[in-house]
């Protein structure tokens, strides 16, 4: 399987605060890789290098033809503005160039006459779920998702997990997730990256989740693997 994402080497730093070192994996094409990690250990920042929203040293190198799609852990928007699900959308095809994609788009999450209302009557999951079609707008290869669950009830979660598992497998997309979810991480990625510090492990869910190395990661944890 062709990788349609390779990372050699990558370094990044603010000032004299060293926040990722030395790190190198490859995704391939249509899998699905979970970026874990403590708060603070980068997990963000290396998305933002992965788009090239900040500086770095080393390679990021995307297949020719990879189309982005990106849903960020907050829209920087006052949930009070006057502005609908289909006010969004209509803006993010204006920039993204393909206003006949909204209707895809809003079926693809399962998405109707919720977009009528103004964004501040939508539920956290309606909300969410409205920032994945805007990234579907364009129809990418790649969904990059930073922690799309956060703050939502556990329907909520489950039902938005459901979702990008579905569209992965639908649209043969890639999918690159940041997730403090451990045991959703552990049915549904194909591969594990975790950030720790200066320190990287890049592996199979089986090989990373385990006691002993969640351990190493975050200090002492309780960790069960549901069935």
């Amino acid at each position: 399987m062709a990788n349609v994402l390779e990372v050699s080497e990558l370094a990044i730093q603010f000032g004299s605060a060293v926040v990722i070192r030395g790190l190198s994996f490859a995704v391939p094409a249509g899998s699905s890789l979970a970026v874990i990690g403590p708060n603070g250990s980068g997990k963000t920042v290396l998305f933002k290098a992965l788009v090239g929203s900040i500086p770095y040293e080393g390679t990021v190198r995307w297949a020719p033809g990879v189309r982005i799609g990106y849903v960020p852990q907050k829209l920087d928007l006052d949930r009070d503005l006057p502005i609908t699900g289909h006010d969004l959308l209509r803006a993010k095809a204006a920039v993204a160039g393909g206003a006949g994609d909204i209707a895809d788009a809003t079926a693809a999450v399962g998405l109707g006459a919720e977009l009528d209302r103004r964004i501040g009557a939508l539920s956290g999951g309606q909300f969410q779920r409205l920032l994945v079609a805007m990234a579907m707008v364009g129809h990418p290869t790649v969904l990059l998702l930073d922690e799309p669950t956060a703050g939502i009830d556990e329907p909520g979660q489950e039902r938005l997990n459901e979702l990008v598992g579905r569209l992965r497998r639908e649209r043969g997309l890639t999918s690159l997730v940041i997730s403090h979810e451990l045991s959703v991480v552990y049915h549904h990625a194909t591969a594990v990256l975790c950030l720790g510090g200066e320190r990287s492990w890049f592996g199979a869910p089986t090989e990373i989740l385990t006691p002993e190395r969640l351990r190493e990661i975050y200090g002492p944890v309780d960790y069960h693997v549901h069935a």
